[in-house]
């Protein structure tokens, strides 16, 4: 898919539904200087266009009682695609990885593990985690505590709001 070419209200809409995807249209409108249904053209626009890839609500973590994050650290074997596909498939459907990244470096891949407590944790790790396909070494990262979590994107000036 093509880079698509975002103009300072593109950038204005996004910034604004990354803080609030709740927004309604009429106010999103005021916010990026369009009427709502120009405002709609170009939310339609940027979703057809994948630059909007969805929306979702943003949970609390220790009050839904998931409040363990683990950072795992997995080098394989085997980096030819086969076994990296086996890999990929083995992970996708594994609830509590939230997200998982290719690296270079000592590692092939980070996981970030999220689970209600150290039992869980471990079950997963002798369950799940240690017996995937070409697995040569894990290490695993507790997270003590998080002083910032994100979702949204540093878009450029044009899209941040003051205040």
């Amino acid at each position: 898919m093509s880079k698509i070419e975002l103009d300072a209200i593109d950038l204005r809409i996004l910034a604004a539904l990354q803080s609030d995807a709740r927004i309604s249209n009429v106010d999103l409108a005021k916010l990026a200087g369009l009427s709502p249904t120009p405002c709609l053209r170009r939310i339609r626009r940027l979703e057809e266009a994948g630059v909007i890839a969805g929306y979702s609500a943003r949970l609390d973590r220790e009050k839904t009682g998931l409040s363990m994050t683990v950072f795992v650290h997995i080098s394989l074997e085997n980096r030819d695609p086969e076994h990296v596909e086996k890999f990929h498939r083995a992970v996708a459907p594994i609830p509590e990885v939230v997200t998982y990244h290719a690296l270079t470096g000592q590692h092939d891949f980070l996981l970030e593990v999220v689970v209600p407590d150290w039992r869980r944790f471990t079950e997963l790790m002798l369950g799940q985690l240690g017996g995937l396909p070409g697995v040569k070494d894990i290490y695993s990262t507790v997270v003590l505590e998080t002083f910032k979590q994100t979702r949204a994107l540093p878009l450029p000036a044009a899209g941040r709001r003051a205040g």
